[in-house]
Formats: structure tokens, sequence, C-alpha cells
């Protein structure tokens, strides 16, 4: 596949998306059917589906997207402060942005869509089928929701990494410092903390102490190329693909489906609008995740009980 040719995160402008268009298919394209029943009988059938989530389906739990409009922490778009670049000069707002960011996620809770998603990756594992979810999201909420064969393209906000060892490990502390207590408030008149480097979460392995990180992927950073393998394996050999919330504007995932239909898989986009990539696939749920996914992916007649 095309992957390996963009691995690092970015924003897809204008120019590029047209470029990719032309490259996916300069033909006229059919309208994605909205035919639910037709695209149940496709579902029933497969044995290895590939399920892409964005921020879409978190949306829906609350959890904030950093864009479009309003889309700010303070004055200052994710994209300002999601970078290596922003964490050198300011390590300490970028620690105020992401434990915000941690700790509106523990008050949050999946939704019927990441439910949805876990349920049916149980079902059909008991028929020997296969659910593999490929998501941007790093919240954990397709975990916390029950879903085992989970590809986490962008991290984690609950991992951290040391910049000094690399020293890579899970982290639900609330606080994870205690310098970063009650700090992290979003409104555009709150001062920086300007917390002393020494002060922010450090590593705890011996003969370390280097400043941590989110183990995150960073716009303009590359992909985890262990994960960017196993995705890609699991889209060249799915026979059907969901794609679900996402906006597919951040690549490389926005390549990710429109290869899979390229090869003549079919894919379903369930999704609250149309995406630059609707048009390359079969079918387009309109609606929010949490009500359009589940019905598709309940039990159908002709499954085994």
């Amino acid at each position: 596949m095309i992957l390996r040719q963009l691995t690092c995160r970015a924003t897809v402008n204008s120019h590029l998306c047209s470029h990719l268009r032309k490259s996916w298919g300069s033909q006229d394209m059919a309208r994605p059917s909205s035919d639910l029943a037709a695209f149940r009988e496709i579902f029933s059938k497969a044995k290895d589906i590939a399920i892409l989530t964005g921020a879409g389906v978190s949306a829906e739990s609350g959890v904030p997207t950093f864009r479009g409009a309003g889309g700010y922490w303070r004055k200052w778009q994710a994209q300002e402060l999601a970078t290596p670049e922003a964490f050198s000069r300011n390590p300490s707002r970028v620690w105020e942005f992401y434990h915000y960011r941690r700790e509106v996620m523990l008050t949050k809770n999946p939704n019927a869509a990441h439910l949805a998603i876990a349920e049916c990756e149980e079902r059909l594992s008991k028929q020997g089928r296969k659910v593999t979810v490929i998501t941007q999201n790093i919240d954990e909420l397709h975990r916390r929701a029950g879903s085992k064969n989970i590809l986490a393209l962008h991290g984690s906000l609950f991992k951290t990494r040391c910049v000094s060892c690399g020293h890579e490990t899970a982290n639900y502390s609330s606080p994870i410092c205690a310098a970063l207590q009650g700090k992290g408030a979003p409104d555009p008149d709150t001062d920086d903390a300007r917390i002393p480097v020494q002060d922010l979460p450090r590593c705890e392995q011996v003969h370390c102490h280097g400043l941590l990180r989110p183990a995150v992927v960073w716009f303009g950073e590359a992909l985890d190329s262990d994960v960017l393998v196993h995705a890609e394996n699991v889209l060249d050999t799915c026979d059907l693909c969901l794609v679900v919330g996402t906006s597919s504007v951040v690549y490389p995932a926005a390549m990710f489906a429109p290869q899979v239909a390229a090869r003549g898989i079919t894919v379903a986009e369930f999704n609250m609008e149309n995406t630059p990539a609707t048009m390359q696939f079969k079918f387009h749920f309109h609606g929010p995740c949490g009500t359009i996914l589940p019905p598709a992916l309940a039990r159908h007649k002709a499954e085994e009980h």
C-alpha cells in the first residue's frame, strides 16, 4: 500500500487533498448508498473487519476535539501545542494542556458507538471472525468500552515517554504531578502557570529522572513503525472497512480507507457530514455515530447462535 510514503502526522491542505483525490481515481464516482439492509448483508458475510475511528466518536462522549470554530485551549489551537517544537519551547504550557485533557477524560465515558464496536468484536470473535479497531483517538475510550484488538495510531493520553531514556509507561495518576494540581484551565484569560521544568512529570527509572512527555504522536512526528505496519497488514487483508467519526483530513490515516476501497473492498462511512473521501466509498450513513452505528453492527439473522 501507499501508507509508508506518508508516515508523519499532518493535517491535509486543499492542494494535497485535490492531488490525492486525483490519485484515488479520476473517473466519476457513484454516490454512496445509505441502504442499511444492503450494508448488513455484506457485514453478515465479512470475516475480517477493520474499523477506523476518529474524533467524531469521542466528541459524542463530550470530549473536546479542538477543531473548527471554538476549537481552542486558551488562545491556542491543538496544532500549535501538539508539536515537538512547542514542547521544547514551553514544556510547562504543553503539560498544562495535556493535564487538562487527561482530567477531562477522567470524567467521560464510552458512548453507544464505542460499546457497539466492542460488543461486535466480542460477538464475532466467537464465530471465528475478526474485528480490528484502528483509532486516531488518544483517549482510550475504546479500551474502556471493552475492545481488545486496538491499534492506537497516535498513542495515548495516559502514557508517558521519557525524553532522556525513552522509557514509556502507562500513567493514570490525577494529577500526574503535584505542580499541575489545579492547573490547565482552558479559559482564554488564564495565565500560563510557568511551572519550573524540574517540577514537571519526571522519569522514575533508576538513575534517570529525565523530563517526561505525553506518549502521543505530535504533528510532524512519525507514527510508530510497528503500529503502522500492523495497521497496513490489517487494511491489506480486511474484507470490510468501516470509517467512523473521522474527518479524513489528518494524514496518514486519511489515506487508509480510500486505499482499501481502491482494491475493491466495501467501505462504509458513518459520520455527521461528508468528508473529502466520502465519494470513494460504497456506503455513507449520516448522523451521530452513537445513533447510526449500533443498528449497523447488531447481530444479523444469518449469524450463528
